[in-house]
């Protein structure tokens, strides 16, 4: 994944931001929405291009785009920052491979002390029956 490419294939949009503000919200459109249209994206290779849609699935509307907003901060540059920002990071979290778990066996430790608990809790159980008789 190319990062310079990829910039040049979003597209955004500055609507007023909702919330408290004052005057600034209801003039100023602070409000950034991005787009990012997957299917054609050049910067992704078509392995990335299947990962991204079934990870981030939720994300993608009808037409394949993952729509992202950012309306924190009274700056507009300030919220396309952060809203790029935020792709990358999502883009790089999916594409990561998570480690595969390798099987242990358990410690003679844990094996003992599970042991121990196994006998504690069958004595109570014990008392409990001669109590009841």
């Amino acid at each position: 994944m190319n990062k310079i490419e990829l910039l040049d294939e979003l597209f955004f949009q500055a609507v007023r931001s909702s919330g408290p503000g004052g005057q600034n919200v209801n003039k100023v459109n602070s409000k950034v929405e991005l787009r990012f249209d997957i299917n054609t994206s050049k910067a992704l290779n078509d392995i990335e291009k299947s990962i991204l849609n079934s990870k981030l699935k939720n994300k993608i509307n009808k037409m394949g785009e993952l729509i992202l907003v950012e309306q924190t901060n009274r700056s507009q540059l300030k919220n396309k920052q952060k809203v790029i920002a935020k792709l990358f990071l999502i883009i790089e979290k999916a594409l990561v491979e998570p480690q595969k778990r390798l099987d242990t066996k358990p410690t003679m430790a844990s094996v003992k002390r599970r042991l121990e608990a196994k006998k504690v809790q069958s004595n109570l159980k014990a008392l409990r029956k001669d109590l009841g008789q």
